[in-house]
């Protein structure tokens, strides 16, 4: 049996999967409306982490799912995530002119093409995953729809946004900020793992301690995104560094402290090992996701 790659090996190699498999779903910038599908191509290629990808590869992994289903799965999440970038960054929101290192897609292009190009990326997520055998079964693959609108939607993503927005120069209490980023940013990271592990084969136990981990690793990733806000320059994080603290926005860092909020950090990774224990090594790209997500610097 072939030795498994490295973790850096294996994110590239992942990586290029995603970047080939959006290619392929997304228009050619030559194609009526030109400019539209030239700044839809432009909020989604060559760029981010592509952690949400990353974690349905993983979660797939161990289910043993086909690396054909996982690349419509890694696709649909990650077409999601840039349409809320491209949305995130308009003035109406939270105004940001710098993503992935590079224009907001509202300055390279302008605001309604931003906004339609978000609106034509939220929409091509569903046609794919829609439009590809995922599942054996048609009630299984309905059921992956649904997960990812919810994920999405007024209950997940979007109701997390808007929970962000009016809380700007108030003073929250933990369970609030917890509760505002279980959705704004959670929401779709325990999509992105419940999806990946529905296009191959786990008990109902199985994906219940999945979705543990998702729970926690969505946390976490929120938990070092606010430090990293604090902490870390604009050239690292690819976008404007210290906007939370200028906007008035409750962090993790704001609530606790940097000190406790790292230390919080660490007890959610601790929570994503319990929670993929039994798995033993079938786990091992999701606990090496887990700690990647909480150590990294960028």
């Amino acid at each position: 049996m072939a030795k498994a790659p490295d973790f850096q090996t294996w994110t590239g190699l992942v990586r290029a999967r995603v970047e080939e498999a959006l290619v392929r779903a997304l228009p050619a910038a030559g194609i009526a409306p030109e400019r539209l599908h030239a700044a839809m191509r432009y909020a989604t290629l060559e760029g981010g982490k592509r952690v949400r990808p990353l974690l349905a590869f993983a979660a797939g992994e161990l289910a043993a799912a086909a690396p054909e289903r996982l690349d419509v799965v890694a696709a649909s999440i990650e077409l999601i995530h840039a349409y809320s970038l491209a949305h995130d960054d308009l003035p109406c929101m939270d105004d940001d002119a710098l993503r992935r290192g590079k224009p907001s897609v509202h300055v390279e292009f302008d605001q309604a093409t931003a906004l339609l190009a978000g609106d034509a990326l939220q929409s091509l997520a569903f046609q794919l995953l829609s439009d590809t055998r995922l599942s054996e079964s048609v009630e299984a693959q309905l059921e992956m729809v649904n997960t990812l609108a919810h994920a999405a939607g007024s209950r997940g993503m979007a109701g997390g946004q808007a929970a962000d927005l009016a809380s700007t120069g108030k003073t929250l209490a933990l369970p609030e900020l917890e509760f505002m980023h279980i959705h704004k940013t959670g929401a779709l990271i325990r999509a992105a793992v419940a999806l990946g592990a529905s296009c191959g084969n786990l008990d109902a136990g199985e994906r219940e301690r999945l979705d543990r981990y998702g729970k926690c690793v969505g946390l976490a990733f929120q938990v070092v995104d606010d430090l990293l806000d604090a902490e870390a320059s604009t050239a690292t994080l690819g976008k404007t560094a210290g906007k939370d603290a200028k906007q008035g926005k409750s962090t993790y860092v704001s609530v606790l402290g940097a000190a406790r909020a790292k230390a919080f950090a660490e007890e959610l990774r601790a929570d994503c090992r319990a929670a993929l224990s039994p798995f033993g090594e079938r786990a091992i790209r999701l606990k090496e996701l887990a700690d990647f997500i909480v150590l990294r610097k960028f």
